[in-house]
């Protein structure tokens, strides 16, 4: 199961410069687990110690923000699209 996914700016040091990159899993954590062996750190960036996404991160499949499909146990289909995007805050 080949799922693409596209790295904001600020978190492609992690995955070598690299835009997108492919993982694989059933749910949102499991690919965010595969993720971390190809590309060790990433996951502490978007995943608190308490195990829920950092606030300051959206994740989208689909298009669809996990934080109403599931969050981390969002289920994923092959050729799945996930975005992650850091959240954006001024005044």
């Amino acid at each position: 199961m080949a799922i693409e996914v596209r790295i904001p700016t600020i978190l492609r040091t992690y995955t070598g410069g690299a835009k997108t990159v492919s993982g694989a899993g059933d749910t949102l954590d499991e690919l965010l687990n595969d993720l971390d062996k190809q590309h060790p750190g990433l996951r502490g960036r978007l995943i608190t110690e308490d195990g829920s996404l950092h606030r300051f991160v959206n994740v989208y499949v689909n298009d669809e923000d996990v934080r109403f499909t599931g969050s981390l146990e969002t289920k994923l289909a092959d050729g799945a699209s996930v975005t992650v995007l850091p959240a954006v805050a001024g005044g």
